[in-house]
């Protein structure tokens, strides 16, 4: 493939990405996630530490990980997230949440998993409010997921027994979770059992005061391994198997950090972190356009072909859901944006050199972007090092920021490899040459 055909093809591929990037992206309050501090709620960092002398395992902080989960789903709200932070932190974010003081409580506290005879509850608002959770799961509003009145009902049994949870399947191939319980649990489970089996009487399971699934009981069941089906999905039988063998926080949270947001301040720091990106980028367009005049020009669609993939790229991890924008996250952006300009700056400064040198036109964009790409390439590199380092250690807001470094470095990379460079050697090997001075050229020879 002769390089003209290579520069073109490198250009539609650019073309091709963009317009993905722009279908993914579009419109952009739909598609991009809004983080807490710009939608507003609660922001949570915790901290594990050990009960008493026992050790801080990675498989108790695993276990902690895997209750924090299941106490933040039990908020019903959209976008919340738990995240690990450093070896034994956990940053919680719960965007919408209103009632700061509630959810602390309930963050912190020890975890209780209680077995209640459904049949024993007597009280009518209790019934109607278990029957409507466990019919829409977790996924209906805040509202609907109040916390049973402890005093309505009566435990037979709680999570201490169960020794073990896992997702099995049942004889019809369909998901299902079988716990096992130790010798206490057992006795009780099987006086339970043996008495609810002849009506097919129901067993309430409750994690913190929320119910979350209320098996019928098929059979005694004498020994304590235990099987329970349903109609639920694997990925449904996953979150009950998590619940049983949750249980209560095998060490001590401590609340280092919780900052509320309210969603007025969040949108307002939204528009204006905003308003300070476009200015930037206009300043930059304005300057470039002045002092490198056509060259500049071709900044600015690097430019916009930056933003387009920048923009489509966090509106896909959105949509994976591994991403929310933060303002940290726009003040990397507004830095990356310097950074590009930055990449066809040396470019273009490396560019007018050669020609200055006595080189043509075409050699010496050829040469000059080659040697100006890798002079970019190494401080883009220092600098994404520098923003991992911070990702992996740090704890908080501060990583949505190495976050967008990290992906504005990659994709200036890519910019300025396919489209700012591409696009000064096929400028050289005909316009420049017809029009130096409209691009900011005093000399070159063609023909040297």
């Amino acid at each position: 493939m002769d390089p003209k055909t290579r520069n073109v093809l490198a250009l539609v591929v650019i073309a091709v990405l963009v317009a993905l990037a722009l279908w993914q992206a579009l419109p952009l309050d739909q598609k991009i996630t809004q983080g807490l501090d710009i939608k507003g709620g609660l922001s949570v960092i915790l901290t594990a530490e050990p009960l008493g002398a026992a050790p801080l395992t990675e498989e108790a902080i695993d276990r902690v990980e895997t209750i924090l989960v299941e106490r933040v789903n039990g908020f019903g709200v959209s976008e919340a997230t738990v995240q690990r932070q450093g070896a034994n932190a956990f940053l919680v974010q719960l965007p919408g949440v209103r009632d700061a003081k509630q959810a602390l409580a309930i963050l912190g506290e020890p975890g209780k998993l209680e077995f209640v005879d459904l049949g024993s509850i007597t009280d009518t608002a209790t019934i109607a409010l278990v029957s409507r959770h466990l019919e829409t799961d977790t996924s209906v509003e805040a509202t609907d997921l109040a916390r049973l009145d402890e005093s309505a009902y009566e435990p037979f049994m709680t999570g201490e027994v169960i020794t073990a949870a896992q997702v099995t399947t049942d004889q019809y191939n369909n998901a299902a979770v079988s716990i096992t319980m130790n010798a206490t649990g057992s006795d009780i489970w099987g006086e339970v059992t043996t008495r609810l089996a002849p009506t097919r009487g129901q067993v309430l399971i409750v994690l913190d005061g929320i119910a979350k699934s209320a098996p019928s009981v098929q059979e005694p069941i004498l020994t304590g391994d235990t099987q329970i089906t349903g109609t639920f999905t694997f990925d449904e039988a996953k979150r009950l198997a998590a619940v049983l063998q949750s249980g209560a926080l095998p060490v001590e949270i401590r609340i280092d950090e919780s900052r509320e947001v309210g969603a007025t301040l969040g949108q307002d720091s939204l528009a204006q972190g905003l308003t300070a990106a476009l200015i930037g980028l206009g300043l930059v367009a304005l300057f470039m356009a002045v002092y490198y005049r056509g060259l500049g020009v071709i900044s600015w669609f690097s430019l916009l072909t930056f933003a387009a993939l920048f923009l489509g790229v966090l509106a896909f991890m959105s949509r994976l859901g591994a991403f929310a924008l933060s303002l940290p996250g726009i003040a990397g952006m507004v830095l990356t944006i310097g950074l590009a300009a930055d990449s066809s700056i040396l470019q273009f400064e490396r560019f007018k050199e050669e020609v200055r040198l006595g080189k043509t036109f075409r050699s010496a964009a050829k040469s000059g972007t080659r040697h100006a790409i890798g002079t970019s390439i190494d401080a883009d590199v220092v600098t994404l090092v520098s923003a991992a380092a911070i990702y992996l250690f740090a704890i908080g807001p501060v990583r949505g920021f190495a976050l967008t470094l990290m992906i504005g470095i990659t994709i200036d990379i890519i910019v300025m490899t396919l489209f700012t460079r591409t696009t000064i050697v096929l400028l050289a090997e005909s316009v420049v040459a017809k029009a130096p001075a409209l691009f900011g050229m005093k000399g070159g020879d063609e023909h040297a």
